[in-house]
């Protein structure tokens, strides 16, 4: 009998330590082309820095690739649209979520369906119509023909409907109770206790949308609204030989979502296993 107990503790102790070395691997397996890019950018054209030594490490490549990629301007463009977009997404799946997972109307289940599929096609499917609406509304070459296809999201709608729905119907009712409207449960009630599922969205959202190519490629031509990416394509275009520099401009365009990311990585996670507990 003592033997067995052994046995047991003994399985229990492997298995998590299993699981801990698959985590290691595939982290670094993940982070390993993120490492290989921030070496070369710190080195010298033609060469490779000296891991142990760092000898001949140097930070004129992201001087270089920062002045002649405009980042500053693109950096900036990339910011006003993502925040811009990111806060629209918000409000409107916080409006179609909290509709869908608490009032009751007729066609709510398929108006879930039409939003969840809404998944399924891609949005390379649907330019061709966007850009005609854009164009009849003049649009075309403007901040909104970078943020308007895109202000609503299927995604965002499911996420907050499904965290929406994992709070307890009781506190509702008692806001209710005290003389508050919808609007004002769904503002000082829900929002509040849905703030890992918001954090989620925002990071989806911003990050999606910092890395988007697609848009500013297809709806916009004037040089003074690049997007970061943009920029980053025409660079690549420009330096296709010289490695440590492109490498600097793909840290650059990088390093903002990482940290974003590390910021709200705990809200993130929190929001990713809670959502969907209740169906």
């Amino acid at each position: 009998m003592l033997q067995k107990d052994v046995n047991a503790k003994h399985k229990n102790l492997s298995i998590p330590s299993l699981s801990f070395i698959v985590l290691i691997l595939g982290a670094v397996i993940v982070l390993l082309p993120l490492g290989v890019v921030f070496l070369t950018s710190f080195a010298p054209p033609g060469s490779t820095p000296d891991l142990l030594t760092r000898s001949g490490w140097t930070l004129v490549n992201y001087q270089q690739a920062w002045q002649r990629a405009n980042f500053l301007l693109a950096f900036a463009n990339s910011t006003l649209v993502a925040l811009a977009l990111t806060v629209i997404q918000i409000v409107t799946s916080a409006l179609a979520g909290y509709a869908l997972a608490r009032l009751k109307f007729r066609g709510r289940q398929a108006l879930l369906l039409v939003v969840l599929a809404t998944l399924v096609i891609p949005f390379q499917l649907l330019v061709i119509p966007i850009f005609l609406v854009l164009k009849w509304g003049h649009l075309i070459n403007t901040y909104g023909a970078l943020i308007l296809p895109t202000a609503v999201n299927g995604f965002g709608i499911f996420l907050l409907r499904q965290y929406f729905q994992t709070i307890p119907i009781e506190l509702e009712e008692a806001a209710a109770i005290d003389g508050a409207n919808r609007l004002q449960i769904l503002w000082r009630v829900m929002l509040p206790l849905s703030r890992p599922a918001l954090v989620t969205l925002f990071l989806f959202t911003f990050i999606g949308e910092w890395n988007d190519l697609f848009k500013p490629l297809v709806f916009t031509t004037r040089p003074e609204l690049r997007t970061v990416q943009l920029a980053l394509a025409e660079f690549q275009e420009q330096f296709t030989n010289n490695w440590s520099l492109m490498m600097a401009a793909v840290a650059i365009a990088t390093l903002p979502v990482i940290l974003i990311f590390l910021i709200g990585q705990k809200q993130f996670i929190q929001g990713i296993a809670t959502t969907g507990i209740k169906n």
